[in-house]
C-alpha cells in the first residue's frame, strides 16, 4: 500500500456526486458520527458510507458542551482533519450556520473549499443548544431559515455540494405539519436534503413524516432515542440516510473509563492489555509504514 491510496483516494467533489448518486438511485447512506481523524478512518474501516462531523463529539473533544461554545474555526478544522483521513464523504455539522444569513454563506463557502461533502444547517436561533437539552429551545421563523438556505446556495459553487436542511420542529414539539411545513419551504429555498430530527422513544415521529412527504428530497434521519430502528426499517419507510451521531464517542468513553479503573485497582496495565489495541495496531490506523517510505 503507498502513501497516496492510504487515506483520501477520491477527491472531494466525487465525494460530493457519490452522495447525491446514492440519493438519485435509493441506496440507504449509513453515517457513522466522529470528531477527529482517528475516528473517522475508524468509521470507514468499519464500512460506512460517510462520516458525521458531529457538533456533540467535536464539543465534548474540548471539554465543553453542546451549546454554541466553539466557533466555526474549531468546527471547520476538525472536519478538515476528517476529510483529509477517509475517503468517503464528509457532512458537517454546522448548528445554525454559526450565526445569521451571511455567516451561513459563509459558512459554505469555508467547508467547500475545505472539500467536505456535505453541509447541514439547521433552523434553532443562534447560540443553540444540543437537541437532548428539555430547555431552552427555539427556532427561527420559517422565512428567516429560508433566507439562511439561499444564501448558502448562492455561496455554493460546486453543483455536487449537498446542503442539508435540518429541522427541529419535533425537538420544539410543534408536530407534524410544522415538520412537514417548514421542510417544504426549505426545499424551496434550496436544500437538497432534508435533516428531521426526533428525540422520541420510538421511530413514530419520522415514520409518519415520511408518510406525508412523498420523497420530495432525500430524507435524513438521527435515530439516537430510537436505537432500534433498524437499517432496514428506514430503507422501507424511504429514508436516504441514517447517522449514528454519538455512539462512537459513548463506546470510546465507557471503554477508557473501564480501563483506567482496571488499571487503578489492580496497580498495571497488565489485566487491560489483551484487550485494548496494541501500539502497532495504532501505527496501521495512522499508516506509520507508509510515511516512512517516504523517507526512504
Amino acid at each position: 500500500m503507498t502513501i497516496a491510496s492510504y487515506g483520501p483516494s477520491t477527491l472531494p467533489g466525487s465525494r460530493a456526486a457519490t452522495l447525491r448518486d446514492a440519493f438519485a438511485n435509493g441506496r440507504l447512506v449509513r453515517v457513522a458520527g466522529a470528531h477527529d481523524g482517528l475516528s473517522a478512518r475508524l468509521a470507514e474501516e468499519a464500512g460506512f458510507d460517510s462520516v458525521w462531523a458531529s457538533g456533540l463529539e467535536i464539543s465534548a473533544a474540548h471539554g465543553l458542551p453542546d451549546v454554541s461554545l466553539l466557533g466555526m474555526a474549531e468546527y471547520l478544522s476538525a472536519a478538515v482533519a476528517m476529510q483529509r483521513s477517509v475517503s468517503v464523504p464528509v457532512v458537517a455539522d454546522c448548528d445554525t450556520g454559526f450565526g445569521g444569513v451571511l455567516n451561513a454563506a459563509h459558512t459554505m463557502m469555508r467547508y467547500e473549499e475545505a472539500g467536505v461533502a456535505g453541509v447541514c444547517i439547521e433552523d434553532k436561533i443562534f447560540p443553540k443548544r444540543n437537541s437532548f437539552v428539555n430547555s431552552g429551545q427555539k427556532l427561527l421563523e420559517v422565512d428567516e431559515f429560508g433566507r439562511k438556505l439561499e444564501a448558502a446556495k448562492r455561496a455554493q459553487v460546486s453543483s455536487d455540494t449537498v446542503l442539508i436542511a435540518r429541522t427541529e420542529a419535533f425537538i420544539c414539539g410543534l408536530g407534524l405539519q410544522e415538520a412537514l411545513t417548514r421542510c417544504h419551504h426549505y426545499v424551496d429555498a434550496g436544500a437538497d436534503a432534508v435533516l428531521v430530527h426526533s428525540k422520541a422513544v420510538d421511530s413514530g415521529e419520522v415514520v409518519s413524516f415520511m408518510k406525508e412527504w412523498q420523497h420530495r428530497a432525500p430524507v435524513v434521519v438521527v435515530p439516537t432515542t430510537y436505537a432500534d430502528f433498524s437499517a432496514a426499517e428506514a430503507q422501507e419507510a424511504g429514508i436516504s440516510m441514517v447517522i449514528y451521531a454519538n455512539q462512537g464517542m459513548r463506546a470510546a468513553i465507557t471503554a477508557i473509563r473501564s480501563t483506567w479503573a482496571t488499571v487503578l485497582a489492580e496497580g498495571s496495565t497488565a489485566p487491560v492489555e489483551p484487550r485494548i489495541a496494541s501500539v502497532k495496531d495504532i501505527f496501521a490506523i495512522s499508516g506509520m509504514d507508509q510515511w516512512l517510505d517516504l523517507d526512504r
